[in-house]
């Protein structure tokens, strides 16, 4: 049907709504001469009442009616290199995203719908029809900030110009849908895990649960017995270091036992995945570094722009609402007793015995172990700086600290401080037990 404007004049609409005012007319009538709806008969009724003598239908359109040449080069440009990141296999993208490009593009200056973007990868053949999935009831299981955590990590090639993949290790808050901690890192390891740990946790204090996935880093897992080895030690016999430092800052841990359990964080990732590996494509990033400003900029989208989904809100506000009104279960960060140093707690744990020369052997390197009774165990806590190039040996025995060192972390290159797990029926050549 035609606009308005096009099937009556001015002077019968103001007729017909004149009527309306002096009750004469009733507004069904009025609305099945003009042909339209109750919105839009109230919007016209109000513009009417304001100003009658200068009432008009007459508007100046907002946008062109027509791309212009530039416009329509970018959008091609645009479409031709999503298409050639979708066919790169190297990468984690199998799809296109208007969306992204959309804004890309509102960036340089030219604003387009998607509509009509799509409309143009149609007919460049840079477009795939939208699986259809399968139906997922999305939920908030919590009730506040802080009820729950779920963590998790990424390795992928970020970026095709990178010489190495990077790991995203990100938490989110199960509540909010705010993504806490987002970084990369060159590789995932459990040291990588516990330095995420510890800047959430400063940062917004103790959370009341942790949910993760049954990777090694997390937990031990026990699989089948087999004529060839005779199972010890049962799941969960064992604690990795990362579950070592939750239980002694009083946090519970929940894991997931598929992919699948894990939706709510998943479906960020596939977000900043897209988002992250498109920047990084089309700006030629090489190194992590450059990659982090990337990530920056979308966990800042993400957090305090776009409206979440399934919650309605944007993650940032719903998080700093709670906040405000005390329906947080996080809890601020106090240093165990009896330790004094936070580096005490974010370590990597080993025990060893001490020697009758009053001496401990670690990593080949013969420590000596002042005020300590011979043929003890002792606690060695382990702080790698891999920045300052500094091992910081600390030794702990009857809930004192008896000995502090440190060595260049080059002395221990052969060393992967992020495979030792801490149990007394174990010895070193066990901490493979914890390899990812």
């Amino acid at each position: 049907m035609d606009q308005i404007h096009k099937r009556f004049t001015i002077e019968q609409i103001k007729v017909l709504l004149q009527g309306y005012c002096q009750g004469t007319i009733r507004r069904t009538c009025v609305e099945e001469t003009l042909g339209i709806g109750k919105t839009r008969f109230f919007a016209l009724l109000k513009d009417y009442r304001q100003s009658s003598k200068t009432f008009s239908l007459s508007y100046q359109r907002a946008t062109p009616a027509k791309l212009s040449t530039v416009a329509e080069m970018e959008i091609a440009k645009g479409l031709i290199r999503e298409k050639e990141l979708v066919e790169d296999k190297r990468l984690p993208i199998s799809g296109y995203n208007y969306s992204a490009l959309r804004d890309r593009l509102r960036k340089k200056g030219t604003t387009v719908s998607v509509t009509t973007i799509i409309q143009r990868a149609k007919a460049l053949d840079c477009y795939q029809p939208r699986r259809k999935g399968k139906a997922h009831d999305r939920e908030v299981l919590t009730a506040s900030i802080g009820a729950l955590v779920q963590h998790d990590a990424s390795l992928h090639l970020w970026s095709p110009y990178a010489q190495e993949k990077w790991t995203l290790i990100t938490s989110i808050d199960d509540f909010s849908r705010k993504l806490l901690f987002a970084d990369f890192f060159p590789q995932e390891n459990t040291w990588t895990h516990i330095q995420a740990a510890r800047t959430l946790m400063q940062t917004y204090g103790l959370p009341l649960c942790y949910y993760v996935d049954s990777l090694r880093v997390f937990r031990f897992v026990q699989g089948r017995d087999s004529v060839w080895r005779k199972q010890v030690l049962q799941t969960d016999d064992v604690d990795p270091q990362w579950r070592q430092m939750m239980r002694l800052l009083g946090v519970n841990v929940s894991y997931a036992l598929s992919p699948q359990a894990k939706g709510k964080i998943e479906r960020p990732y596939r977000w900043l995945q897209d988002r992250i590996v498109r920047t990084c494509a089309l700006e030629k990033l090489t190194t992590i570094e450059e990659g982090r400003y990337v990530l920056k900029d979308e966990v800042n989208r993400y957090n305090n722009h776009q409206v979440h989904s399934t919650t309605g809100e944007i993650p940032a506000i719903r998080f700093e609402k709670a906040r405000q009104a005390g329906n947080s279960l996080f809890r601020p960060f106090i240093l165990p007793k009896p330790y004094t140093s936070i580096k005490d707690v974010f370590c990597i744990r080993v025990k060893r015995m001490v020697s009758g020369y009053r001496r401990i052997s670690l990593f080949n390197q013969e420590i000596e172990v002042p005020n300590v009774s011979l043929r003890e165990e002792v606690e060695v806590h382990l702080i790698p700086d891999r920045e300052r190039n500094v091992l910081e040996i600390k030794i702990w025995w009857e809930n004192r600290m008896v000995h502090s060192i440190a060595y260049p972390l080059n002395s221990f290159s052969r060393v992967h401080f992020s495979s030792f797990v801490n149990t007394s029926s174990l010895v070193e050549g066990s901490a493979k037990l914890n390899n990812r």
